[in-house]
């Protein structure tokens, strides 16, 4: 833990900074006056004391200062948004219990680990006292039970971006329950989640969360066709879906993927290996579907050009059942897809059968090394 002493020396480290970039010693012979003494840190004006803590850079200063006054309490609960507790190695469930009725504006909030140290008593004090949070990270909580999701649901309705990967302790009706209640998200980390990601927690996803973009659902075993084009169906803004592991799903997956998430960038289909050539094709034939509207007519000239690109990142590792020509014909069509070493983007790891596969930029290179080859051979 930081000592209070420590803190005081970064902060005056700081200031002196502060005052130095700021013109602060020139003050006095600029204007006539005596400039104002302090008689110590607790004379801060608010709005010097937050410029000084950003100034830090260091969360861990922000929740020691926390603790000098009430004065800088009220001001950092005021005017801190952002805030990781990332650091802590020891103790970081007592800590949360003890910030979280100081931070009410909190918008963003960190709680990763190392090693698994929250539980839920320190969820439902952030879910108390932060309403307006938008982003939490609670990856790697191996002693969380529904009862954080629940408390998240009641307390935190604006969340806009989850991580609760490795939370295996979590059920498919905590997360349903959380789906009715925070219908704003648009991130959602489950990768490890195999009790809460079932075929019927992402039917209520696709039910209440219709803006979603990014769902990261890997190794989530008990997914299944159904689950997928239900997310297909419901959530038409999702830009990465990340399916890696989900050994049940097959082509319809896949297909319903392409022909209901238009504005889809990126999917993960490592060890899927009910994937067949069928799959492929009809991504590749999305794209075609793609440049033109929903309806049959062309976009507008105002589309951002992510929106028409289409794929930009491909995982199919460990698809054994997939054949050359079926991934040649997706990479084809979607430029952004790399297989050059410099911008690999089409990840075919374990696929034997796809190595002469190549995007545009790898083919002329291939091209040219087969030319340059027959070249020096003929001499």
């Amino acid at each position: 833990m930081v000592s209070a002493r420590s803190v005081d020396r970064q902060l005056d480290a700081c200031f002196s900074n502060l005052m130095v970039s700021s013109g602060g010693g020139r003050g006095q012979a600029e204007t006539g006056g005596a400039m104002p003494m302090l008689s110590g840190w607790k004379d801060l004006p608010m709005e010097l004391l937050m410029r000084i803590i950003s100034v830090a850079g260091d969360d861990r200063i922000v929740v020691v200062a926390s603790g000098v006054c009430t004065g800088w309490r009220d001001a950092l609960g005021w005017g801190v948004t952002n805030l990781s507790l990332s650091w802590c190695q020891q103790n970081m469930n007592n800590l949360t219990i003890s910030f979280a009725h100081k931070f009410t504006k909190l918008q963003v909030l960190t709680l990763r680990q190392i090693k698994p140290q929250l539980e839920d008593s320190a969820v439902e004090a952030v879910a108390n006292y932060c309403y307006d949070l938008r982003e939490l990270d609670l990856s790697r909580s191996f002693r969380l039970s529904d009862r954080s999701l629940y408390a998240l649901a009641n307390g935190c309705p604006r969340l806009t971006k989850l991580n609760i990967s490795g939370c295996s302790s979590f059920s498919d009706s905590a997360l349903i329950y959380l789906s009715c209640h925070c219908k704003n998200l648009k991130s959602l980390n489950l990768c490890g989640c195999g009790k809460a990601a079932t075929d019927e927690s992402l039917q209520a996803i696709a039910q209440n969360c219709g803006h979603l973009q990014t769902l990261n659902l890997g190794w989530c075993d008990n997914v299944t066709d159904e689950g997928v084009t239900s997310l297909a169906s419901g959530c038409p803004d999702l830009r990465a879906l990340d399916l890696c592991g989900c050994v049940l799903i097959t082509d319809e997956s896949v297909i319903a993927l392409a022909s209901g998430c238009p504005y889809l960038r990126s999917l993960g289909l490592y060890y899927c290996q009910n994937i067949t050539d069928r799959a492929m094709y009809s991504l590749a034939n999305s794209c075609v579907k793609s440049k033109r509207g929903r309806w049959g007519t062309p976009r507008s000239s105002s589309s951002s050009s992510k929106d028409v690109d289409g794929l930009a990142n491909l995982n199919i590792s460990q698809c054994t059942a997939l054949t050359p020509p079926a991934v040649q014909a997706v990479c084809d069509s979607f430029p952004s897809l790399h297989t050059c070493p410099e911008r690999h983007s089409l990840i075919i790891s374990g696929c034997l059968s796809l190595t002469n596969v190549h995007c545009a930029c790898g083919l002329q290179r291939h091209r040219a090394g087969s030319a340059l080859q027959a070249t020096s051979h003929a001499y």
